[in-house]
């Protein structure tokens, strides 16, 4: 089985991959992609050198131990396959693990079996998603969780914030991906949040300006974001392709549906 997200991830990629195979760079050395998230642009690229990096750790820990220890977060997964319920998953929800195979475990079935694989903290960094409405969802699932593991053997994963990049990305030999909380285009957009740290209009703006410097050193840097004139504008030096996609997620079901999104790059 070819890798893929093993994650549900809120604005993944997975879908727009095509749309997105015209613009991604030949030839690079080296691959950074500093909102990990579901990871499906990694994927789907399988690079052969990598630097993966989030803000959140819960996230990086999933990957790390993935990544490392894979039978042993399979072993884990399979118990919460048998033991899964109603009770069980606020259970869950409500604990932290003890240790970070319990954690990765953990995050992996939330993610699995929460509200439309929403990853959302609240101010104190506890996951607060209410549980999905699935009949017999796939919590376990051995050949991909495989694959995903040794496609990351020679990743390096790291909890960091998007601006270390600039003491990595240095030449034309490297490619940074940057794919941020998206700029809210409506009131009921604001989902920022993925973290307790929350994506302001500010660090759109610091994200600009790290983007500008890569792109100055001759980085070969893509970016996505909403359609909106906030964003159009910020990067109104660098080409800009409109995306068609779709929207899963709104507060009003009639608001759910085709959008377009942004894809900038900077060569």
């Amino acid at each position: 089985m070819p890798p893929r997200p093993f994650l549900k991830w809120a604005g993944g990629k997975g879908k727009l991959i095509t749309q997105y195979n015209h613009y991604l760079p030949k030839g690079f050395d080296t691959y950074y992609e500093p909102f990990l998230g579901g990871g499906a642009i990694f994927f789907y690229l399988q690079p052969p050198s990598s630097i993966l990096m989030d803000i959140n750790p819960e996230l990086v820990n999933v990957y790390c131990c993935i990544r490392d220890r894979v039978d042993h977060v399979i072993e884990l997964l399979e118990i919460h396959q048998r033991q899964h319920s109603h009770d069980y998953y606020y259970q869950m929800r409500a604990s932290t693990g003890a240790t970070d195979l319990e954690k990765a475990a953990r995050i992996i079935y939330l993610n699995r079996t929460c509200f439309n694989g929403l990853y959302r903290e609240n101010s104190k960094g506890q996951f607060n998603v209410p549980m999905g409405r699935y009949k017999n969802p796939k919590i376990c699932h051995i050949e991909l969780l495989y694959s995903v593991s040794a496609v990351l053997k020679n990743t390096e994963i790291w909890v960091q914030s998007f601006d270390g990049i600039l003491a990595l990305a240095q030449t034309t030999r490297d490619f940074v991906y940057f794919d941020p909380p998206y700029y809210p285009i409506s009131p009921t957009s604001r989902f920022t949040a993925y973290s307790k740290a929350s994506f302001s209009r500010a660090d759109q703006i610091r994200l600009r300006d790290v983007f500008v410097e890569l792109a100055q050193r001759g980085v070969r840097v893509m970016l996505s974001n909403s359609d909106c004139p906030f964003i159009r504008d910020l990067y109104a030096g660098f080409a800009i392709h409109t995306i068609s996609a779709t929207r899963a997620i709104n507060s009003n079901a009639q608001r759910r549906g085709k959008i377009t999104e942004v894809l900038v790059t900077s060569y």
